[in-house]
């Protein structure tokens, strides 16, 4: 069982600069998913550390789906909902760790909600859920700490709505939660239209795995995907084209146990692709999903090989 103990991290902003990744994405429901979203819903979760007791802010940046940042099919006119829940079966429920919106993956009690359509007054600006009490949130000893949720779900419309989130002690700035970190089983992101920036998610490799399989879809062969462990430097994973999923399976060592994967997203510098949305799952040897921490566990994984000389032979 993965079992994670908090590192004294500072970690509310959702996606993190370690991860280097602009914005996360979900499109409406009549979107077609050759845009980059498979299934119109991306959940994470929030976990806040024990020790803390003042109330918290989950915030969301550009919640509604118009204006500069966002992606339009026309013209906009897509819904999107952002659902905050907490309480028993948070977490726990196994339909909430699906990768897939199916059953009862909107478990616990719902603490907050609210559905953004194309409104200026929250273009590229924040919108605060709570406050909520960290007791509110699911306590998790698999996972450390008080655990929340939050849903973003396209109801309708073909657009792509772009945001982030933060998770803050104060109702308008971002003032982090020490402790606290944030992960998600499925990725949803968009990509940097810059090929000079690489883009970066960490999964984090338990005492128990094996091996791994990394799956993406609708990466448009728009460059490679790499890992760079302790042990591995620069290993490709087989990468999706439009609408399609692929995959690949790499065997995990034991230096890499304990530690977290970092998985790099490279474009191609030459044909670089504008808009590209991606989504990222992996799973471990028996099929389970495996979380990416924003923030991860351990910190950034560094290749811990040496280059050896082959010493020439004399004559």
């Amino acid at each position: 069982m993965l079992q994670i103990l908090p590192n004294i991290t500072i970690a509310q902003s959702i996606p993190t600069t370690e991860e280097n990744i602009p914005y996360l994405v979900t499109f409406g429901t009549q979107s077609e998913t050759k845009w980059g979203d498979d299934d119109f819903c991306e959940t994470f979760f929030i976990v806040i550390p024990a020790t803390q007791v003042n109330p918290l802010y989950i915030r969301v940046y550009d919640p509604d789906c118009g204006g500069e940042l966002d992606e339009p099919k026309g013209k906009f006119d897509t819904k999107t909902s952002f659902l905050v829940y907490g309480g028993k079966g948070c977490i726990s429920d196994p339909d909430a760790k699906n990768i897939d919106p199916k059953g009862n993956y909107k478990s616990g009690n719902l603490l907050a909600s609210k559905t953004f359509d194309d409104n200026s007054k929250y273009d590229k600006n924040w919108y605060s859920f709570g406050p909520f009490n960290p007791t509110e949130g699911e306590m998790s000893k698999e996972y450390g700490g008080y655990v929340f949720k939050i849903i973003a779900q396209g109801v309708s419309g073909d657009d792509g709505n772009l945001f982030r989130y933060f998770v803050s002690t104060q109702p308008d700035e971002n003032k982090a939660i020490e402790g606290s970190n944030a992960f998600t089983f499925e990725y949803t992101f968009r990509m940097h239209d810059n090929p000079s920036n690489v883009s970066h998610i960490y999964p984090y490799i338990d005492k128990d795995v094996v091996s791994i399989k990394v799956f993406n879809f609708d990466w448009d062969n728009d460059g490679l995907i790499r890992l760079i462990s302790v042990s591995k430097n620069g290993i490709t994973a087989k990468v999706s084209g439009e609408g399609n999923w692929e995959s690949s399976t790499h065997l995990i060592v034991a230096e890499e146990k304990n530690t977290s994967i970092d998985i790099q997203f490279v474009k191609n510098r030459t044909m670089a692709i504008r808009n590209n949305n991606v989504v990222i799952y992996v799973t471990n040897q028996y099929g389970q999903l495996m979380p990416f921490y924003v923030s991860p566990i351990g910190g950034i994984p560094k290749f811990k090989g040496k280059i050896v000389a082959t010493p020439i032979k004399k004559k």
